[in-house]
């Protein structure tokens, strides 16, 4: 009986080693920065004292932003102030003396999520949100659903980088959460 429970133990320790903590796993999704303009975005553009430009313009597949007198100025990858600026320099060039322009985010692009949740698809963006807020969006979780976790795809520069996540975890516009299903 003794060498029965040794037996026993020997089989337990290497099963033992094949358990996780629990934790999902990251890759490169990064959470930090400040939030920046890229297509899909719709930002408010207000020139003091030009009721005429001041208006909202939809970030179009370029990266840019058409504003009537100079044309298309490019926003992708920059802040609002970044892209303030932006607009300010295209406007001092001879259009109007000493510009003030201010650039806010009126939309967000939107975010999309797929797999085993009620209804995937796309949605739109609201700041501050995670992964658990965007699968309530979706109508929560599928009756299969893995529950514990998710993979987020996100642009990060000219790539596309992966991470398996909480549920806890930020999310930003225009990302892909896929929920997968469970197995036992």
């Amino acid at each position: 009986m003794r060498w029965l429970r040794f037996l026993l133990i020997l089989l337990l320790v290497p099963l033992a080693a094949c358990a996780t903590n629990g934790k999902p796993s990251t890759y490169l999704v990064e959470v930090k920065g400040p939030y920046t303009l890229d297509t899909g975005d719709v930002v408010r553009v207000s020139v003091y004292g030009e009721a005429e430009l001041s208006k909202s313009y939809r970030v179009d597949d370029g990266g840019a932003v058409a504003l009537p007198l100079i044309g298309p100025v490019k926003v992708r990858g920059k802040t609002t102030q970044l892209a303030a600026a932006s607009i300010t320099a295209a406007l001092a060039e001879g259009y109007i003396r000493e510009p003030s322009v201010a650039v806010e985010i009126e939309t967000y692009r939107p975010f999309f999520i797929q797999g085993a949740v009620k209804s995937g698809g796309q949605f739109p963006y609201v700041y501050g949100m995670t992964v658990r807020a965007a699968i309530s969006t979706a109508g929560g979780f599928s009756d299969t659903a893995d529950r514990g976790k998710a993979v987020i795809y996100r642009r990060q520069g000219n790539q596309m980088v992966k991470g398996s996540v909480n549920l806890d975890f930020p999310i930003y516009p225009g990302d892909t959460i896929v929920v997968s299903e469970r197995w036992l």
